[in-house]
C-alpha cells in the first residue's frame, strides 16, 4: 500500500491590478498614460500615471499633484516618493499623478488653456469643457479605483504656505491620516463645491490635502515634508513598516484662520517671517509709499503663527499680506514648527536617498 507525500502548501499570490486598460502584476510597478486631448497643434497629450502594486493586499493610495499646472512642490514630491527604498515592502497598492494639469504645466500657469481652474470642475463632464473632461476622467478613471487619497499643492503665486494639512476634519479617517502625515499644522476646512475634493467626498473616499510652498518655485523643507508626510500616511494605513527609529511629533490643530490685508497702498517691508509666532498688537509689516512720506504699520490682530504670506512687495489696499492660523496654544504650536524643520537636519534618513527600489520599475 503506497503512502501519499502531502504537497507544500503555496500561498496564492495576489491579483495583479487593472487600471486604465492596463494590468500591472503584484510586485511590479508600471507607468501608464490616460489621454485627456490634444494640443492646437493636433499633438495627443497624455497624464502619466505610476502604479505600484505590491505582493500583499492592503489600500489603494492615489496621490495626485499639480492639478493647478505652477504648483511644482508636489511633483518632486511624487518623483522622491517613487524612489524610496521602503517601497520595497509595499503592501496595498500606490497610485502616483505627478502632473494632473498638464496643459497648465506646460505653459506654467495654474489654469487650463481657457482660463478655467481643473479644481472646480468636478465631477465633470464626458461632453462638457475641457476641464470638465478631464475632471470625469480622473473622478472615473483613476478616483473610481483608490481607498485614500492625498492632494499635494502650493501656494499661489507669490505666495509662500507654510507645510499645513486641509481636510474635513469632521471625519474621523481624515482626521487621522492628517496626523499621520505629521506636518506642522493641520486646518480644518470646508469642501468647495466642484473641487476634487467634493468629488471624493461624495464617493466616501479620506482625502487630505498638503500645502506647502509657492509656485512655480521648489522649497526643500516642503519637499522633504511631503515625502516623509506620505510615508507616515502609508504607515497608517498599513501599507509600509513603521520604523523603531523614526522620529514623530504631534501637528497641532488650527481653530481657525484670519488674513491680514493692506491698508493702504504702497510697498510692503516685511517684519515677521513665515512659521513666526505672533501676539495681538505685534508688528507685521510697514506698508510705505516710494517717497518715504508715509509709513503705515500692519499689526497682528490675533494671537497665532504666520502660516501663508505674500511675496511682492507692491500692493494696493485691500490686498491679502499675511495668512495667520489661531491655536488654543500657540507657544505650543511654535515649537511644533520648529521641531518640523529641525527633522531635516539629518539627511541620513534611507528614504531620501532617491534610490531607485525597483529596478527596471516598467516592465512589467
Amino acid at each position: 500500500m503506497g503512502t501519499d507525500t502531502a504537497k507544500p502548501k503555496t500561498r496564492n499570490k495576489r491579483a495583479p491590478f487593472q487600471l486604465l486598460g492596463e494590468t500591472v502584476a503584484a510586485g511590479t510597478s508600471a507607468m501608464l498614460e490616460m489621454d485627456i486631448g490634444k494640443l492646437y497643434t493636433n499633438t495627443p497629450l497624455t497624464i502619466g500615471v505610476e502604479v505600484f502594486h505590491g505582493k500583499q493586499d492592503g489600500p489603494v493610495l492615489l496621490v495626485t499633484a499639480a492639478i493647478h499646472g505652477d504648483e511644482l512642490n508636489g511633483i518632486e514630491v511624487c518623483r522622491r516618493l517613487a524612489k524610496a527604498p521602503a517601497l520595497k515592502k509595499l503592501k496595498g497598492t500606490l497610485i502616483l499623478v505627478p502632473v494632473v494639469n498638464a496643459f497648465g504645466f506646460i505653459q506654467q500657469i495654474r489654469y487650463l488653456p481657457d482660463r478655467r481652474d481643473l479644481n472646480r470642475c468636478f465631477p465633470g463632464s464626458e461632453k462638457g469643457s475641457l476641464g470638465s473632461r478631464i475632471a470625469y476622467l480622473l473622478r472615473t478613471e483613476l478616483l473610481a479605483h483608490c481607498t485614500h487619497v492625498v492632494d499635494l499643492h502650493t501656494g499661489a503665486i507669490h505666495r509662500s504656505n507654510l507645510p499645513q494639512i486641509r481636510a474635513n476634519l469632521e471625519n474621523e479617517q481624515n482626521l487621522a491620516m492628517a496626523q499621520a502625515f505629521g506636518a506642522p499644522v493641520v486646518m480644518h476646512s470646508s469642501i468647495l463645491d466642484g473641487s476634487f475634493r467634493d468629488a471624493a467626498d461624495k464617493m466616501g473616499k479620506p482625502f487630505i490635502l498638503y500645502e506647502a510652498g509657492q509656485a512655480l518655485r521648489f522649497d526643500e523643507p516642503s519637499i522633504m515634508g511631503g515625502v516623509k508626510g506620505l510615508m507616515g500616511v502609508m504607515q497608517h494605513l498599513g501599507m509600509l513598516n513603521k520604523r523603531k527609529t523614526q522620529k514623530s511629533f504631534e501637528p497641532t490643530l488650527a481653530n481657525s484662520s484670519q488674513w491680514v490685508r493692506a491698508g493702504h497702498d504702497g510697498m510692503m517691508v516685511p517684519r515677521v517671517e513665515l512659521g513666526a509666532r505672533v501676539k495681538k498688537g505685534d508688528l507685521l509689516a510697514l506698508v510705505v509709499d516710494p517717497y518715504g512720506e508715509q509709513e503705515l504699520e500692519i499689526t497682528s490682530p490675533v494671537n497665532g503663527i504666520v502660516i501663508g504670506r505674500n511675496n511682492i512687495p507692491v500692493v494696493n489696499e485691500g490686498e491679502a499680506l499675511f495668512h495667520i492660523a489661531k491655536f488654543d496654544t500657540v507657544r505650543e504650536a511654535a515649537k511644533t514648527v520648529e521641531a518640523f524643520h529641525e527633522q531635516f537636519d539629518d539627511l541620513s534618513d534611507p528614504d531620501l536617498r532617491f534610490t531607485d527600489p525597483w529596478g527596471d520599475r516598467y516592465d512589467s
